[in-house]
């Protein structure tokens, strides 16, 4: 299992996390089997926004022994006291169901402590306004939260809670449907979400991932607006590849659908290669590096994925950008404009012509 982290964090997140949108339908020893089976390969990113109540007993009992081990996603405004699934912006019921998860779960700390589901201003505006935004940040002075993040699926709101400087993982929906404009939740146009992706990373913010394969739909030939199957090995390098992402989160409803989302880490770097999409997307859509390396190698050894990678993010602002940059053996200046990675790039960047700009813009 590879593990990565960020600035903020400061904790080694396993890439593939492990959802719970629809485990809890299963029995309990079965949910229990399952989120131990993760854990012993190596994923210790959990997320707690279930389609059940049941996940909660089961993942306290699952993790009782390895609590320290693992880092749990717990969202404030995901409202289980009823027995299902519920969603609220009231300050009220969102304490009783904070207590009610702890209890269950068996723990008396929150390793991220999530806003939850926010879509749209109003939605924003109402999480302040009632005081669970103060609320969160005083478990977290209190040392009950260790991390605050946002769950959302819009990059306009994303961009707002940036804005407030008070979050350490974003939960955000990426898969190449809703990065080109298919699927319910395909908000804001591709460049619009790309540049959140390296707008958090900037910041240090990190991303976990939700909806990597859209409930299968990918996986499906007959259902996939692309109509072509994508292979779940696929779907997660894709996701990984996204600037800011630390952890994919699948959401297996059983251990055998966990055991294919694990065989990514057995995948060869040619099953991993998504380039297939790339005949697929709109041809309206605007060409950018998605520092995939599909160009590579470069005849004159420029890691051209990384080149782009430094300038976009000095572009925002990052002065430690240009620092990687200078540090780089081969530069854009090393270009020689001979067109190979014209040829080979699956999104039909002119990366020839952008290792002159960057040149021009580094100045080496």
């Amino acid at each position: 299992m590879e593990y990565r982290t960020t600035p903020r964090i400061k904790e080694k997140i396993s890439v593939i996390g492990m959802g719970s949108s629809v485990i809890g339908a299963q029995k309990e020893e079965d949910i229990i089997r399952t989120v131990r089976y993760a854990f012993d390969n190596g994923i210790n990113y959990f997320d707690m926004a279930g389609g059940h109540a049941a996940i909660f007993e089961a993942y306290g009992k699952a993790l009782k022994s390895i609590r320290d081990k693992v880092m749990l996603q717990v969202h404030f405004g995901a409202d289980y006291t009823s027995g299902e699934y519920g969603w609220t912006l009231d300050l009220k019921r969102i304490k009783e169901s904070v207590k009610w998860m702890l209890a269950r779960l068996d723990t008396d700390y929150i390793d991220f402590g999530f806003m939850h589901c926010l879509d749209e201003d109003k939605d924003l505006k109402a999480y302040i306004d009632n005081g669970i935004l103060a609320y969160i940040e005083e478990l977290k002075a209190e040392g009950v939260i260790r991390h605050i993040g946002l769950s959302t699926h819009s990059p306009n709101i994303a961009g707002k809670v940036l804005d407030m400087d008070i979050i350490d993982m974003l939960m955000f929906s990426i898969n190449p449907m809703y990065d080109y404009g298919h699927g319910e939740y395909a908000y804001g146009h591709n460049s619009e979400r790309y540049d959140l992706y390296k707008r958090a990373e900037k910041m240090g913010v990190g991303i976990s991932v939700m909806k990597p394969f859209n409930a299968g739909q990918l996986l499906d030939a007959d259902r996939s607006p692309f109509g072509k199957a994508l292979t779940t090995a696929q779907c997660i390098a894709y996701a990984l590849d996204r600037p800011g992402v630390v952890t994919v989160l699948g959401g297996p409803s059983n251990i055998d659908e966990l055991k294919e989302i694990l065989t990514y880490d057995k995948s060869t770097d040619e099953e991993r290669d998504y380039s297939i999409i790339s005949s697929l997307i709109p041809k309206d859509t605007d060409p950018h590096c998605v520092y995939c390396r599909h160009c590579h190698p470069c005849p004159m050894g420029l890691d051209i994925g990384l080149i782009n990678k430094y300038y976009d993010l000095s572009l925002l602002g990052d002065i430690l950008a240009r620092e990687h940059y200078l540090t780089l053996d081969k530069k854009a200046g090393d270009c020689i404009m001979c067109g190979h990675c014209d040829d080979r790039c699956p999104f039909h960047v002119k990366q020839s012509q952008r290792m002159q700009k960057i040149k021009e813009y580094f100045g080496i």
